[in-house]
């Protein structure tokens, strides 16, 4: 598999195998990711990476919380409010997701069960929760951070392992400091699920969209358009 065949063909996973990969298998996947370019080589990632009775007891205790209704209080938190044609994108995602599924939207009970599988993980076997000290610059530090996971699924990928960049997997940062052993002093701005995908599963293999080149890109050079 070469990048352009990586970058074009991963995707979510959000059903994953009851196997978890070997340590050694993560420990080179993370090992590579380390040459991720960043802001004047400053590397601001930290790296907890979690399986086995651990991370099993930290999905229990996540669906605890979020079955009893205890607010998300993650370190980094969500948006608000979006734009309405990034909106659109996140809800049609929500959609395709579902339809995947067979729940319809009306169907607050199997939706209600896919979020809580969403808690629990998706099944993962593997956590790789990404922190970043709190002194640092945030704006600064996500942007490194985001290209240590891009970096990080596109190797796992190359590697067969699958991959899903949750924010809710760190909606109960108190949880994983106490579980985990994070210190107070970083502040937690990612998980990753990692594992083997479940390939008959037809919410792996749903048609995923992007937006097309001319709703993005501006060119400005000598062929360009312009005054």
């Amino acid at each position: 598999m070469n990048l352009f065949e990586a970058v074009l063909t991963r995707r979510s996973i959000r059903a994953f195998r009851d196997i978890t990969p070997e340590k050694t298998l993560i420990d080179d996947i993370i090992d590579a990711s380390r040459w991720t370019p960043s802001w004047g080589n400053t590397q601001p990632w930290n790296v907890t990476v979690v399986r086995g009775e651990k991370l099993n007891r930290f999905k229990k205790e996540s669906v605890r919380l979020a079955m009893s209704g205890a607010p998300a209080e993650p370190d980094v938190p969500m948006p608000e409010k979006w734009p309405s044609r990034y909106l659109e994108r996140y809800r049609d995602v929500g959609r395709r997701t579902l339809s995947s599924l067979s729940i319809a939207r009306d169907d607050r009970k199997e939706r209600d069960a896919f979020y809580l599988r969403m808690t629990e993980l998706f099944g993962a076997p593997v956590l790789v929760v990404l922190s970043i000290e709190k002194e640092l610059s945030l704006e600064y530090a996500m942007l490194d951070a985001g290209a240590f996971i891009q970096t990080l699924c596109l190797l796992a990928h190359e590697k067969g392992v699958g991959s899903c960049i949750m924010a809710a997997a760190v909606r109960y940062p108190g949880l994983m400091r106490e579980l985990f052993s994070i210190p107070q002093n970083e502040r937690i701005v990612a998980g990753v699920a990692l594992g083997y995908s479940d390939g008959e599963n037809p919410v792996n293999t749903f048609e995923r969209v992007r937006v097309e080149n001319e709703e993005i890109v501006r060119w400005v050079d000598d062929d360009s358009d312009g005054p």
